[in-house]
């Protein structure tokens, strides 16, 4: 089950919007906690007066920021896109690739490029997140007892370590134990940002968008430096969208619409009348904002609310990386299922551990929330912008909106992008860099991966050679191969090409079985196949030889266990073909090794191409096959 039908009319929809709450919405969920104690912020190096015409032209521009990025661009256009029910920028990757493929569109191909960088930024972005929430929420403590300050570091690190320890535990488990947490944070800051709105109630003609706009335009050098910090409010867009295949837009877009989106603007609202009626209150306005009986319980909530937040980025983390895998930008990953009604829920071990060490890092390399802010923002701008320039461009290809209202409505929201994506480059020196440097080597990862994929599959096809010239050539000579009984299946990665496998036991050990199955999984560029597309049987031209091709069509959520999924199929597609309870599975494995005629950047590609296929996961294991029946074969490719 996906997205599509979690959405549907179920009666468990309650439960899946709880669920929704306790895994989507906890990274910009807890955004109120520092983004205006960033905004105003003495130790910036470009920092914004505290004074009343600043506090509402900020606050009104936070509210219509979070409207126009996350209400308008995602939650109402993005989510509308979706590739049968998974979200996300590779889902717009996809549809972009199957428009390039096709010969249609030139500017897709150049978009994909854009895409997968957006997609790194997105990586980086769960890098940091769950730094930067943790830190920010266990900081609290220091406004109720100054001195824990130096436990606030160790104390982060080991939620987080505890945090990750728990992922394999599934999505589904961790949505239902913080659903619940979750709703009562919304309820909490909502609460208490309505309370604060007395201690200035004029912070309301925040709400307009002319404050915004007044802002802007009449102190533009000190509004353009503050929206690096602004943008820290809508952080968490892109996890709504990569976590739909998870949970389904309908889920998303209600528990939005009616209880985050008004939370957060209350939260802001009475941070906003705390700091016109108090402007020392700038050093925590969010904590300080609870009265002195409710602090103590609120820095607890919203430690727990960061850990959530995190969890919202990790989870949309797996779903990027099992995607990218599956589309060939990444080594095929362990992808364990944690969910046996939705096929988005996974579990990705080596990211977890990859993400698990670089939060760590990061923790005790910059030590404050305040120190990831801007690192923070480059990251959420960037990705922010690529997925609307690609949303624009399906849009255009494929929307029945009339072409000047698109142009109009899509020019608007990515002048909002480059705008806070050019306030984002001052802080390069600042922090900004390191999401840029993490973005760049995945970048360089995801597409040297591809490029040696390409490159290492024309190799193999030369070694490998035509499918059914090698099926003529057995009927041509029935007495040249001893045959044996049983049922042989060879694993092989194209329809129409001989397993390397095959080859070798044929011309080496001169024997054949008496029924061979040369099996094509094949991963279409969607999320789930239908059962009807299932499966393709061809008898290669001869129906009485005892060779068969049959090929397995999976989408790219869902794990490819072959044996149980031929087990499935209706007797008539596979009496007489195969034995599965007593088959002998062959896989064909290649011993990678440089080409030493590559030179220049062709090596340096090379030698990080290798050093990825090490990530690359054990084949018996990706596709279910029995261990004890399961015979390697191999060869050498050179890069």
């Amino acid at each position: 089950m996906s997205g599509t039908s979690v959405g549907g009319r179920s009666p468990l929809r309650a439960a899946v919007v709880v669920g929704a709450l306790g895994v989507v919405f906890g990274d910009i969920g807890t955004s109120p906690i520092y983004t205006l104690q960033t905004v105003f912020n003495p130790a910036d190096p470009h920092p914004v007066p505290l004074v009343r015409e600043n506090v509402l032209g900020v606050v009104s521009l936070i509210v219509w920021s979070v409207v126009l990025i996350v209400t308008v661009t995602y939650v109402l256009l993005a989510m509308r896109v979706d590739n049968r029910g998974e979200g996300g920028i590779l889902a717009l990757i996809t549809l972009l690739r199957r428009r390039a493929r096709a010969g249609r569109d030139r500017l897709a191909a150049a978009l994909v490029v854009a895409g997968v960088f957006g997609a790194a930024l997105f990586l980086g972005d769960s890098m940091i997140t769950p730094a930067i929430s943790v830190l920010s929420a266990v900081e609290g403590v220091t406004v109720v007892r100054p001195g824990l300050a130096g436990a606030v570091v160790p104390a982060t690190a080991v939620i987080l370590l505890l945090l990750f320890a728990a992922q394999r535990l599934g999505t589904a488990a961790v949505g239902r134990l913080f659903g619940p947490v979750m709703i009562t944070w919304f309820v909490s800051i909502g609460a208490l940002g309505a309370a604060g709105v007395r201690h200035a109630p004029e912070v309301l003609l925040a709400l307009s968008p002319t404050y915004a706009v007044d802002f802007l335009v009449g102190h533009a050098s000190i509004a353009f430096f503050a929206l690096a910090a602004v943008v820290l409010a809508v952080t968490g867009a892109e996890a709504l969208y990569a976590d739909m295949g998870h949970f389904g837009r309908r889920p998303i877009a209600l528990g939005w619409l009616l209880l985050v989106f008004p939370a957060c603007v209350l939260s802001y609202l009475g941070q906003g009348a705390l700091l016109l009626d108090d402007p020392s209150s700038a050093s925590a306005p969010f904590f300080l904002l609870a009265p002195d009986w409710a602090r103590v319980p609120i820095v607890v909530l919203a430690t727990a609310a960061t850990v959530i937040a995190s969890q919202a980025v990790i989870t949309g983390a797996f779903s990027v990386a099992a995607q990218a895998a599956q589309l060939g930008y990444l080594p095929r990953l362990r992808v364990v299922h944690t969910s046996r009604s939705t096929a988005g829920q996974v579990y990705v071990p080596w990211i977890n551990g990859l993400l698990a060490v670089a939060v760590l890092v990061l923790v005790l390399t910059f030590r404050s929330s305040l120190a990831l802010a801007y690192a923070f923002g480059m990251a959420v701008t960037g990705t922010i912008l690529v997925t609307t320039v690609l949303l624009l461009h399906v849009a255009w290809r494929t929307w029945s909106v009339p072409r000047p209202l698109l142009v109009a409505g899509f020019g608007v929201l990515i002048g909002v992008d480059l705008l806070f994506l050019a306030a984002n480059l001052t802080k390069l020196v600042h922090g900004a860099w390191l999401p840029l440097a993490l973005a760049l080597t995945a970048f360089a990862v995801m597409t040297t991966w591809q490029w040696g994929r390409s490159r290492v599959t024309a190799r193999r096809r030369e070694m490998e050679g035509p499918l059914l010239a090698f099926a003529e050539d057995l009927r041509l000579r029935p007495d040249a191969l001893t045959t044996v009984p049983g049922t042989a299946v060879f694993l092989d990665r194209g329809p129409d090409t001989t397993p390397l496998a095959l080859r070798a036991n044929t011309e080496h050990n001169r024997v054949r079985h008496e029924r061979v199955v040369v099996l094509t999984v094949k991963v279409e560029p969607v999320p789930r196949v239908g059962p009807d597309e299932r499966v393709l049987v061809d008898d290669l031209g001869d129906p009485d030889d005892g060779l068969t091709h049959v090929t397995l069509r999976f989408g790219y959520a869902e794990r490819p266990d072959v044996p149980r999924t031929l087990a499935t199929l209706p007797p008539a597609l596979t009496e007489g073909v195969l034995d599965l309870e007593h088959a002998t599975w062959f896989l064909s494995t290649i011993d990678l090794h440089p080409d030493d005629a590559v030179r220049g950047l062709g090596a340096w590609r090379t030698r990080l191409f290798l050093a990825t296929s090490h990530l690359t996961a054990d084949a018996a294991e990706h596709f279910g096959l029995p261990r004890e029946r399961t015979v390697l074969m191999g060869a050498r490719v050179e890069v």
